[in-house]
């Protein structure tokens, strides 16, 4: 009798044990793609998307996503108030998630004066078509840059005297909006890199319009454009690393007097370089 309680007693021991060691229940499948930040008319985000994600697409194109889940996503300055991010995985399942974007008051100035016409005379469309092409060459380019992940940087501190988004309207006829945010500053004050990034345009001449022009991609689509510049520091394919010079103020092209005009893009989104760079120091 006492052996058969003890054979019963080590079962259950073994029973015990064998529970103890089993496995945990796998944790619950991801339901929302995580983001930071906030939709906003001209702003970006950075998310994580859920483990799994072989296809993401934000209002239906598609987004790259690095081996860690992390991705990039941009508002234009006239974004719609609803967009949507899509991720579909590897299991079949598919994740919808909807995004309201909060709109932006932009400094829009009334000019009791009609639109004056653009004046394209063929000479200058014969010079500034290689120009926009070469443009579009350089935001085509992909590299290795993973700048985007940064906090980003002021490239030149100073007065804003010009801001993203703002805009005139002629009698009721809109001009186009300011699509960066200009920096007062002196010829020949440096310039520097907001962020990591590599060289993708590099003007060797100055452009009709954007004078001597630097473009820097930071990867995921995210780039940089500098106009005006009177010097540039860096070339074409460089890879260069956050607060490095790059060039200096100037006046070169359409320029009314010496600053810089700092631009961004994510594809073919404009966005508002403050949005990333946060205040200016010292205001």
């Amino acid at each position: 009798m006492r052996n058969r309680i003890a054979a019963v007693a080590l079962a259950l021991a073994g029973v015990t044990a064998a529970s103890s060691a089993a496995p945990s229940a796998s944790p619950p499948p991801a339901t929302r793609i995580a983001l930071t930040g906030t939709p906003i008319q001209g702003g970006t985000l950075i998310g994580i998307a859920p483990a799994g994600t072989v296809d993401l697409r934000f209002d239906g194109q598609p987004v790259p996503v690095d081996a860690d889940g992390r991705f990039l996503i941009a508002f234009d300055r006239d974004a719609a108030p609803q967009a949507s991010l899509s991720a579909r995985l590897a299991d079949g399942r598919t994740l919808d998630q909807a995004l309201t974007v909060a709109p932006r008051a932009w400094r829009i100035e009334h000019v009791d004066v009609p639109l004056r016409p653009t004046k394209n005379s063929e000479a200058f469309l014969a010079l500034r078509k290689p120009e926009l092409e070469q443009i579009a060459a350089a935001r085509a380019i992909v590299t290795d840059a993973t700048g985007w992940r940064q906090r980003f940087i002021w490239p030149r501190t100073g007065r804003i005297s010009g801001l993203f988004g703002s805009q005139r309207i002629y009698q009721g006829q809109p001009g186009a909006y300011h699509g960066g945010v200009d920096v007062a500053g002196a010829p020949g004050d440096p310039v520097v890199a907001p962020a990591d990034g590599v060289v993708i345009l590099a003007a060797g001449h100055p452009f009709t319009l954007e004078g001597n022009l630097l473009m820097i991609d930071h990867g995921h689509g995210l780039n940089s454009a500098f106009l005006h510049l009177s010097r540039i520091d860096v070339i074409l394919g460089q890879h260069v690393l956050q607060g490095q010079r790059i060039g200096a103020v100037g006046a070169t092209g359409r320029a009314t007097g010496p600053h810089l005009h700092w631009g961004m893009k994510w594809n073919d989104v404009r966005i508002d370089p403050l949005l990333l760079a946060g205040p200016m120091p010292g205001n």
